[in-house]
Formats: C-alpha cells, structure tokens, sequence
C-alpha cells in the first residue's frame, strides 16, 4: 500500500473531516462497544449482498463481531443467489443510458437488472427453489413451522448446494452466519422472491401459509432476544442503509418499555446509520438520530453517528477498520 501499511492507518491519516470523519468516528465507537462487552446488531437494506458485502461482512460474523442480523428477504436470498450463480451475474455499466426496449431485452434473457448487475434468473431463482421447495413442502406435512432464515439455514448446512458454488464460500455471509446459527430478523420477508414463490404455494393449496412463521413472530422472538442480551454495556444498532430492516428492530426498545410495560429495558446503546437519504417531510430513512429519542429508541447519551454516504463504499471501511486490516 505504499506509505500506508493498513486500511486503517489510511483512514486515519486521511479521513479527518466531514463524512469520512464521521465514518472514522463510527468505527472506533463501534470497536469501543465491543471492548467494553457490548452487542451488536447490523442491520442490512436495500441489495448489499448483491453488491457483494458477504467479502467482508462474512469475516466479521466469523469473528463474532456481530452478534444478530436484521435484513430484508431480498438479502437473506441474494447472498445464497451470488453463491451459486455468480458466474452468470452481467455487469452493465451503462445501465442509465439504457432504453426500454433494451430493459425489455434483459427480461427476455431471464436477467433482472438492480442498478449495474443482472440476477440471472434459471441459474440463480430456480436453482435455489427446487432445494428450499423440498424443505417447505417436508415441513408442511409434518406439521412444522420453520422462520424464513431457519430454512435458509438447513439448505445450507445440508450440503445441497455445494456442487452449484461459484464463488469462494468464505464470502458467503449467509453460510457464515448459518455455521454459526447466527440470529436473523427478516421483516417483510414476503417481499423478496423466495416470498412470492412461496406464496405461489399457497395460492396453489400446496403449502399452508401457517408453514412459514411471520414478521409478528419474529418481533416476539426478538423482544425475547432482546431482553437476555441488554443487560451491561447493551446492544448496539449498526444500521446499513434505510427501510424495514432497520426501522423494524429498532421498535422492539420502545414495543417493551410502552407496550409491555418493562420499564427497566435498556436503550440501544450505540446506533450508527449509513445512508444517502436526505431528511425531509416524514422521511424516517433520511431522520437524524436525534429523532429516535422522542420514540424511546435511544436514551440522550447513546453514542450517535450518522454517515451520509454510499454504504457499498463505507460499509466494507468500516468492517475492515474492526478487522484490523
């Protein structure tokens, strides 16, 4: 690297203002939590795994850097999708300057496109369904319930898809969250792929709905959660992104104290958001942390860092700086 000998000692000689200080600043406050005994969730929006956050994401799961993962089901499926089908993935980099008929081109050949890369759909799509199919249809005929990540989770440690792997699994955050039986939270998972097929399902009369246990579960299960896991210095928010992931979890604080009346439960005690979302008329993506204390989801002295930057470039920064690298 030249003069500099670490990832890190670069960006402490040249983040020094603005939203790389910011990004700097979050980093140390994210290290400093986990010396002092500290949680910590990470919460993942919009298509990070997609962009391939599993490079770095993954290690730090395997380091126990992160201790329970929110995400959209969008990731939770695209992580295992760039697993299997990486090699059939098309970059456009000209996607602006695409016209609709060439859009149209793209679903002809069975590529959806999400900004710059094509999800090729027989390779990535059908080849996980027929695997996931199989322990959805099990389940419903034995009368279990299984959340969306728990299926997820025995595709993988099955071994089932080993033959089809494309890249180096070590990249794969899922499978390193799943060797760990990591903790996830997907709110919303009906709005992902794996959602609508499985819905398809029902629809059918093939699987009952009651197979695949829901978003209200889940809070439950983190409420929970939450409360064996806050006592000394906490847990930690580290929210990637905007949207359901994060705005979902962070209420579990506010659901205990208000709803259940347990008004001993802690705050989050540290919360970092990465996001390009601009604050304006009800944008609670774009709101400043600040705005999480008049919701009981922060206290006054929660260390509070907001980065308003690009989360593919300042995510995998920051994971490096906890790594050490």
């Amino acid at each position: 690297m030249g003069k500099y000998s670490s990832i890190r000692q670069f960006m402490q000689e040249n983040y020094l203002h603005f939203n790389s200080a910011a990004m700097v600043d979050a980093a140390k406050g994210y290290e400093t939590h986990l010396t002092e005994g500290g949680k910590m969730m990470i919460t993942l929006a919009g298509a990070m795994s997609t962009a391939e956050l599993g490079i770095s994401l993954a290690e730090i799961i395997r380091q126990g850097k992160v201790d329970i993962i929110s995400c959209t089901g969008a990731n939770l499926e695209e992580d295992l999708m760039n697993l299997v089908a990486h090699n059939h993935y098309e970059r456009v980099p000209n996607y602006r300057d695409l016209t609709p008929e060439q859009e149209w081109g793209l679903l002809e050949r069975g590529l959806n496109r999400v900004t710059d890369t094509c999800i090729p759909e027989e390779e990535a799509f059908r080849r996980l369904q027929k695997h996931i199919h199989a322990l959805w249809k099990t389940a419903d005929d034995k009368g279990e319930r299984y959340f969306p990540h728990e299926y997820m989770y025995k595709m993988l440690l099955s071994g089932v898809l080993e033959e089809y792997y494309q890249i180096d699994p070590k990249n794969s955050w899922m499978l390193a969250a799943a060797e760990r039986n990591l903790p996830i939270i997907v709110p919303g998972w009906e709005d992902s792929t794996m959602g609508n097929i499985f819905a398809s399902y029902v629809i059918k009369n093939e699987i009952k709905a009651s197979t695949m246990k829901s978003g209200i579960e889940y809070m439950a299960w983190l409420a929970k959660w939450y409360i064996d896991n806050s006592a000394g210095k906490g847990v930690g928010f580290f929210q990637i992104g905007g949207g359901i992931a994060g705005d979902f979890p962070i209420c579990v604080v506010p659901m205990l104290y208000q709803d259940m009346e347990m008004h001993d439960v802690p705050f989050w005690s540290y919360f970092c958001q990465i996001s390009d979302s601009t604050t304006s008329y009800g944008s609670y993506s774009g709101a400043v942390p600040n705005e999480k204390i008049t919701w009981g989801k922060l206290d006054i002295h929660t260390p509070k860092f907001i980065i308003e930057s690009d989360a593919t470039i300042v995510a995998p920064l920051i994971f490096a700086w906890l790594l050490n690298h």
